[in-house]
């Protein structure tokens, strides 16, 4: 004889399984990178209240890195991310880096001037995934960044932080020293 709460955690434990199985058929992951393809055209609020577009950095490289306060990955990432900008900002086809914060325009805000970030850094208030999603980040896993060539192609997304390395590897392909 079984016991019930056995029963009990059998039928949730099925209820779970159908229900991951069924999300998976209604919201599939891309099998595909967006490399390769255009870069959708995007609107962000910065944290001063302007408008900002994608469009506007073209003619650069750029480098979309989505982030939220509340992740910590995406705080051990900021700090390189502020040197390489600071590095690419003084080449004439630098790398030019742009935050993309998921999170409310306050967090944001005492974020950037805490770590004294002075890269653009823009806002989504409803949080993950936000504009990532058109980039294949379905799920929003944050951090979250894309490589865009000078001419809005996508060249490279990247799932998780990116470190000194990385930045060195994605500046090279996208045509700027490291």
């Amino acid at each position: 004889m079984t016991p019930p709460c056995f029963r009990v955690r059998a039928l949730i434990a099925f209820v779970l399984l159908a229900a991951l199985a069924l999300a998976s058929h209604a919201a599939p992951l891309p099998t595909d990178p967006p490399a390769g393809k255009p870069a959708p055209a995007l609107q962000w609020n910065d944290l001063d209240g302007g408008q900002a577009t994608l469009a506007q950095w073209r003619g650069r490289p750029v480098l979309l890195n989505y982030w939220a306060s509340w992740c910590g990955p995406c705080l051990k990432e900021l700090p390189d991310l502020q040197r390489f900008s600071q590095a690419q900002a003084a080449l004439p086809n630098g790398v030019h880096v742009v935050g993309v914060a998921l999170d409310d325009i306050e967090a944001a805000r005492a974020l950037r001037d805490q770590l004294d970030l002075s890269y653009p850094q823009l806002v989504e208030r409803n949080g993950p995934p936000g504009t990532a999603a058109g980039f294949g980040n379905r799920i929003g896993t944050l951090p979250f960044s894309v490589l865009i060539d000078a001419h809005g192609t996508v060249l490279q997304v990247h799932n998780g932080p990116l470190h000194a390395a990385d930045l060195a590897r994605w500046a090279a392909a996208a045509g700027a020293a490291p």
